[in-house]
């Protein structure tokens, strides 16, 4: 006597789903990095006299490429995010 099983009828476990590929992870740490980087170049600048003001705060360093790097961070954030490999 054998016994036919349907395994439509089965129930099956679940399969763990990530969310995201490869590629969204290293899209996702390419911009951490840049946004770490910007950070570290917006520090700094200070004076250690706090009545002698110092004029090295407002460079280019500091004022238009450290936010730029982390705005270009940020944006690769929001593409890894998005991001969806096409179908083959």
């Amino acid at each position: 006597m054998s016994k036919k099983t349907n395994q439509s009828t089965e129930s099956k476990e679940p399969t763990a789903v990530f969310l995201f590929d490869k590629m969204n992870y290293y899209i996702m740490i390419i911009g951490i990095v840049l946004i770490a980087i910007g950070f570290i170049l917006m520090s700094g600048g200070g004076s250690e006299d706090p009545n002698v003001f110092n004029e090295e705060i407002y460079n280019f360093q500091r004022i238009r490429l450290a936010p730029t790097l982390v705005i270009i961070g940020l944006g690769l954030q929001v593409f890894a995010i998005l991001y969806k490999k096409k179908a083959s």
